[in-house]
């Protein structure tokens, strides 16, 4: 994922620095593709769910397209900085996995569905990392929103790793699947962002990149 100028800073983020800030961090209020809001409140008939899968700019455009899926942001979850912004995620720091958030219609689109987008657009077994993207923060993972969804998620680990061990791939998934925490919106310029400047690099596109089981 590449970085901006505008997030450079005089001195680099270490451990003594101070991190996050009592305010949120601004933020785009509709979505780019088709001005829906990405922000509560939503209807009722709508249901969210949050999947980290390496550069949350591919992992949001994989979403957004789903018949059913109503709107999608990007952001930070999982971690323990209050309202952190991009830099201080990427320093490693703060603990957070770059995220999108997904709001569907269960009556279109499962979640069952959106766990095998999820599990068929990265490899899952790379650990702190996707494809080119190295860091805490590209970490696979599923932050769940009712019980139903854990329960769920996990049982659909445990099928994909069989289906891993059956196509000869022994590799281990390391993705993490707990209840969600916290999701702080990411800024203005990381929401839908491959749908204005479609020709960036991200590792999500990368040939070497899927974990799907042939």
């Amino acid at each position: 994922m590449s970085d901006f100028s505008f997030f450079d800073q005089p001195e680099p983020i270490t451990s003594a620095s101070k991190l996050g800030r009592d305010h949120e961090i601004e933020t785009a209020t509709s979505h780019f593709v088709h001005s829906r809001n990405i922000k509560p409140p939503f209807a009722d008939n709508l249901q969210q769910a949050i999947f980290g899968f390496g550069c949350f700019w591919g992992a949001e455009r994989k979403m957004w397209p789903l018949p059913g899926v109503w709107t999608t942001a990007v952001g930070y979850t999982a971690g323990t900085t209050v309202n952190p912004n991009y830099r201080e995620v990427c320093s490693g720091l703060t603990g957070h996995c770059t995220a999108v958030l997904v709001v569907f219609d269960p009556r279109e689109i499962s979640y069952q569905q959106l766990l095998e987008v999820f599990w068929q657009s990265h490899n899952p077994t790379q650990g702190m990392r996707q494809g080119n993207d190295v860091g805490t923060q590209y970490r696979s993972g599923i932050y769940t929103t009712s019980p139903t969804q854990l329960g769920q998620a996990l049982a659909s680990r445990q099928s994909y790793q069989q289906a891993l061990e059956e196509g000869g791939i022994m590799d281990m998934i390391s993705t993490e699947i707990k209840p969600a925490s916290q999701f702080y919106y990411a800024e203005e310029c990381h929401q839908q962002y491959l749908a204005k400047d479609p020709g960036s690099y991200c590792a999500l596109d990368s040939a070497d990149n899927s974990g799907t089981a042939e």
